[in-house]
């Protein structure tokens, strides 16, 4: 099943504005930093060191070089490149890219080997590096064979479907059938969210961990069905939708996302929703709307990157949260009160570099700049842009260049500015909010699928609406320039919550109380790292 839109290389796209601002800071905090300062990145095994040689590498360059290419900054690109560079040669003649000895290999979590070949096809979008190719070759077969005598396990059984980036990534360079019975066996081994949700029993907190119930796992699977209807044709949307109608009845927090801390904890908003998951459901959603095209997931997206991340992230973004909560009167940890997490610590909402398990210290990498790539896509037609944060794409289709370019301080204004070129005749698709009661476009409304054009001239707009819940606008043009002026009208949406609860939200933004607050620096020693 082809991909409905396609995701244009982060080497192609520049943040302006506030999103870029935002990556600088992410940049010269904690992301540009952990290959300096933290032992489990700075001497990992992955590069020769003798530290951490699963998840947390891998995790950091999934955001680390995606955020390098879109800054175009060479400094971060050498790093990155340097990382790749030991990876690649550490790659063993079997084809095993992972680092632990052969007489580890039938005990090792394959979660990290699945998420080093995504990595991978992350660099080869942003580089073209021709290393890659046959690096992934040698190591899908290497898996393949691996897998059959020393079936997945733990985190690699729960997470199997992060596999299929890579097998669909290589199925479209070199097809082969032993290539495409990998993602069957991927499918085989793997844990069956589909069967787990028609049978869903978690309608209140789990305090005890479980792998089915853990957060990050559900945020990932989220898209699950959506790569997996890439090999079977099944329908991209309906996992997804079945999951969330039962993770936010029974785990929904205000802003958009489930709860988690570190399995699913329940609807009150002082349980905690673990940064990782944050990350991982943004990339579902990501991942998602270029597979089917629903607008809606370009809807939920948005909550996250503009709420639940930034606000579980310092200002300065040198430290971040393990598990956030959606009222949390303070942040600290208090001989006097009693840890209200089900499964993690009392430090788990404490702002610092690992105040929890150090996967967020490395995953939280990704998710601002993923953002920042899927916000201009491209289908078959024309650019297509997905969310309105101030953003530049450049691309080619069928040998035509094409840029598109958007003006705006979205989401703090409704109101934005498309500018797109073409060779020839230019095609713009645009999202529509579900929050967007009304769409204007150069003055013109869009309400409920009727347009009424004014004075522009029907031969040169095409204007469409799927539904008045949201959905997409197209303008074509018989020219090489289109340049539109979007305004959302949207109205303040007291939401209810359970326990006669309520929240604010205009558009897409969550509103909050100005609570003052006290900040007190803690200066400690732990784990070989100064915090100071």
């Amino acid at each position: 099943m082809p991909q409905k839109y396609e995701f244009i290389s982060p080497a192609r796209i520049k943040p302006h504005g506030w999103l870029r601002r935002q990556l600088e800071l992410q940049a010269r905090g904690l992301s540009g930093a952990l290959c300096k300062i933290w032992p489990d990145v700075r001497d990992s095994k992955w590069i020769g060191g003798d530290k951490d040689g699963w998840e947390r590498v891998p995790y950091w360059l999934d955001g680390f070089i995606p955020l390098a290419y879109l800054l175009e900054d060479e400094e971060l690109q050498k790093v990155a490149k340097r990382y790749v560079d030991a990876i690649l040669d550490l790659q063993q003649p079997d084809g095993w890219i992972c680092p632990c000895s052969d007489k580890e290999r039938p005990s090792y979590d394959m979660w990290a080997y699945l998420l080093i070949l995504k990595v991978l096809t992350v660099w080869h979008d942003c580089t073209g590096d021709e290393r890659v190719q046959p690096a992934m070759e040698k190591a899908l077969a290497c898996l393949a064979k691996h897998i059959k005598k020393h079936p997945l396990m733990g985190w690699g059984k729960y997470r199997s479907f992060e596999g299929l980036i890579a097998v669909r990534w290589l199925l479209e360079r070199k097809p082969g059938r032993r290539t495409e019975k990998l993602a069957e066996l991927l499918r085989e081994q793997g844990h069956d969210y589909g069967a787990w949700f028609d049978h869903f029993r978690h309608i209140g907190p789990v305090p005890k961990w479980t792998l089915d119930t853990h957060v990050v796992n559900l945020a990932m699977s989220l898209k699950a069905g959506a790569l997996f209807s890439q090999f079977d044709g099944s329908d991209p949307d309906a996992a997804a939708e079945k999951a969330l109608f039962y993770l936010m009845k029974y785990h929904g927090q205000a802003p958009g996302h489930f709860s988690g801390d570190e399995c699913l904890a329940g609807t009150s908003p002082i349980h905690g929703a673990e940064l990782c998951s944050i990350a991982e459901a943004m990339y579902s959603y990501e991942i998602l709307m270029g597979i089917s095209g629903s607008s809606g997931w370009g809807d939920a997206l948005e909550r996250l990157a503009f709420n639940s991340l930034p606000a579980t992230i310092s200002a300065d973004m040198w430290t971040h949260q393990y598990d956030q909560q959606t009222n949390q009167i303070s942040c600290c940890v208090s001989e006097h009160a009693e840890n209200v997490f089900y499964t993690n610590g009392e430090e788990s909402n404490v702002f610092g570099l690992e105040p929890g398990y150090g996967c967020c210290t490395a995953n939280f990498n990704q998710a601002f700049p993923k953002y920042a790539a899927s916000c201009i896509m491209q289908d078959d037609e024309g650019l297509v842009i997905a969310s309105f944060a101030p953003t530049e794409a450049e691309t080619e289709h069928e040998g035509k260049s094409l840029k598109a370019r958007v003006y705006s301080w979205y989401p703090f204004r409704k109101q934005f500015v498309i500018v797109a070129e073409g060779d020839a005749r230019c095609r713009v698709k645009v999202r529509i909010p579900a929050w967007a009661k009304k769409v204007r476009v150069k003055g013109n409304e869009v309400l409920n699928g009727s347009v009424d054009f004014g004075d522009m001239k029907q031969n040169e707009y095409c204007l469409e609406r799927e539904g008045a819940g949201g959905g997409w606008m197209t303008f074509e043009k018989n020219s090489h320039l289109v340049k539109l002026t979007v305004e959302f009208d949207y109205e303040f949406d007291l939401a209810r919550r359970p326990e006669g609860l309520r929240c604010l939200w205009y558009g897409p933004l969550l509103y909050s109380l100005p609570v003052k607050a006290a900040k007190r620096m803690l200066e400690y020693e732990r784990g070989g790292v100064e915090r100071k």
